[in-house]
């Protein structure tokens, strides 16, 4: 399994790009800004896209890809997502005001976009001709809205994406169960001085991270996602004072992850 950063970042300018992963080249983790630096070739393949929640950041991309590659190709794309957040999307997006309700168009019985409910825990199977069968697993996560983290399985083991989230120690169980975890991808959004404004919103700093890193009991690669750009540096410089033991690397734009079992 093979993926490719689109976007990281927990805002935009200076070419920040906001959350989204591209899996081998047809499944989207996120929607986030990061979508539009691929070709419309590359958007019209992406067969299923898999959001951790209804933030901006994370969907703001969708309705974009889907009025510009739904006519190429020759099925719908796939969303998964809990219900929740496919009902914001359908009251606050695809709601004809905001932008066309692309489940109908160009006619109900053959949408461009389609919805596929999933709840923590739930389990999706993909396959794909070339491809080893992939298997999606929703992790729960604790976020100001519904919101889930991710795992994603092959042959060559899991990775495991936290999604926007705050202390969860039922991730950690979750995560502590899987035994051929390789990556983990987990939020640092704010630097330690924000830590008030961190809680309210639910996301990590780095002192906190450093605590929950010290919940996972596997040996994975730790990589860290959605820094806020204006504090960039110096959420870096407090992540490697609090959780320097555990080596985490912040994901830069581009950055390309193969998972696969120890050489």
């Amino acid at each position: 399994m093979r993926l490719t950063v689109l976007g990281c970042s927990g805002g935009i300018g200076a070419r920040a790009r906001t959350t989204s992963f591209l899996v081998d080249d047809d499944l989207l983790l996120d929607a986030g800004t990061g979508v539009e630096d691929l070709s419309v070739t590359e958007i019209a393949a992406i067969d299923h896209v898999f959001l951790t929640h209804s933030h901006l950041d994370h969907v703001c991309t969708l309705p974009f890809m889907v009025d510009s590659t739904g006519a190429l190709r020759e099925r719908p794309v796939v969303v998964h997502a809990l219900p929740e957040t496919i009902a914001a999307l359908k009251a606050h997006i695809f709601n004809w005001v905001i932008w066309p309700d692309f489940t109908e168009i160009p006619h109900f019985e053959r949408p461009w976009l389609t919805f596929e409910p999933i709840t923590v825990g739930g389990v999706v199977h993909i396959d794909a001709p070339d491809k080893p069968r992939r298997t999606i697993r929703a992790l729960p996560a604790n976020h100001t809205v519904p919101a889930l983290g991710y795992q994603l399985s092959d042959a060559g083991g899991s990775l495991v994406f936290s999604g926007d989230t705050s202390p969860n120690d039922d991730f950690w169980r979750l995560v502590n169960t899987i035994p051929d975890l390789r990556v983990l991808i987990i939020e640092t959004a704010f630097a330690n001085k924000e830590r008030d404004l961190a809680v309210l919103a639910k996301h990590l700093f780095p002192i906190q991270l450093g605590q929950e890193l010290q919940k996972l009991q596997r040996d994975a690669q730790v990589l860290i996602t959605h820094l806020k750009p204006a504090d960039q540096a110096l959420i870096e410089k407090e992540i490697d004072a609090w959780a320097g033991r555990f080596a985490p690397r912040v994901l830069q734009c581009g950055d390309v992850i193969e998972v696969a079992p120890p050489t």
